[in-house]
Formats: structure tokens, C-alpha cells, sequence
């Protein structure tokens, strides 16, 4: 399964993912407001499945999770970028979103239509034909992705149906 890349800069911060103004509002209409100081439309336009694809210091600024809530619950399978603020490192695992870093992230086009198989690491960009790989999920966390978030990874040990790490 292929989704598009959605290619942003270095530093996207906390406050264009989830804007510090609507942080009232319901997660789904704080949601559709996602990176639109930086990309007006995205939030509407981003289909379930695609990536979103960034520079460096991606979730800086603020520590709320609503940012990485607010891509999950626009369908965004994961995110790729150079590195992380990790804060928003943690709560991304912990909603169930991958955040994958990939120190040639740049090397993605807008657009280009990706794969990537979580438990390898490997990346293929299908649109240039090249093929990355990016640092490995560890099991611990992939069982987190697979339970749906850190809760609910919780919820299931705790009742038996899931191992421990």
C-alpha cells in the first residue's frame, strides 16, 4: 500500500500542527486546522495512508500531544524526517504514529508516492525508484503501533491479550 509524501522544512513546530488558539476545540476540528499556517488545504486534502515528510526538528515547541494527535487523526501513516523534537518523538508512539527518521528525507519529492514496511525499515520512493532505509522501530514500540497507542497497548497487557516486551 502507497501513500503520498507531503513534503514540509525544517522545524515545523508544534504550535502549525495543532495552533495553540484552537486548542479548544474537539481533536477532530482542531485536526482539520493541522499545518495550515504552512500549507493551507493539507489537512483537507491529506488522504489516510499518506506520509508527511520533514527536515529536521520535526514537533518542536510545545509538548502537546494534540500535534501528533491531530496527524493520526487525518489518516497520516507515519512521519519521515531528519530528526525529531522528542517530546513529540514520545507522543507520536504513544497515539499509535510512527515517527521515522531518515537523514536523506530531503531526497523525497512532493508528491512521490512511497512504501514502507515498518518492521524492515525499508523505504521505497516509487515515483524515483529509490530505496532508503530508515532507523528501525524497536519491537517494544512497534507493539505500541500495533495495539493503536500506548493505551491501548496498556489496556490489552493488562487483560492478557498482548506480550510483554
Amino acid at each position: 500500500m502507497s501513500g503520498r509524501a507531503w513534503v514540509f522544512g525544517d522545524r515545523i513546530d508544534t504550535d502549525v500542527l495543532a495552533p495553540g488558539a484552537l486548542m479548544k476545540l474537539p481533536a477532530a476540528a482542531l485536526a482539520s486546522h493541522c499545518l495550515e499556517a504552512v500549507r493551507p488545504g493539507f489537512a483537507a486534502q491529506v488522504k489516510p495512508g499518506d506520509f508527511v515528510v520533514a527536515g529536521r526538528a520535526f514537533g518542536v515547541g510545545s509538548s502537546r500531544e494534540q500535534a501528533a494527535i491531530s496527524l493520526k487523526l487525518l489518516g497520516v501513516r507515519a512521519v519521515i524526517a531528519q530528526s525529531f523534537a522528542r517530546i513529540f518523538f514520545r507522543n507520536a508512539f504513544n497515539v499509535g504514529l510512527p515517527a521515522l527518521i531518515l537523514e536523506d528525507a530531503a531526497q523525497i519529492g512532493d508528491g512521490d508516492a512511497l512504501d514502507l514496511d515498518f518492521r524492515s525499515g525499508r523505504l521505497t520512493d516509487e515515483s524515483s525508484g529509490e530505496t532508503f532505509q530508515v532507523q528501525p522501530i524497536p519491537e517494544h514500540l512497534l507493539q505500541i503501533i500495533d495495539a493503536g497507542g500506548l493505551m491501548a497497548y496498556l489496556k490489552n497487557r493488562r487483560s492478557g491479550s498482548a506480550a510483554a516486551p
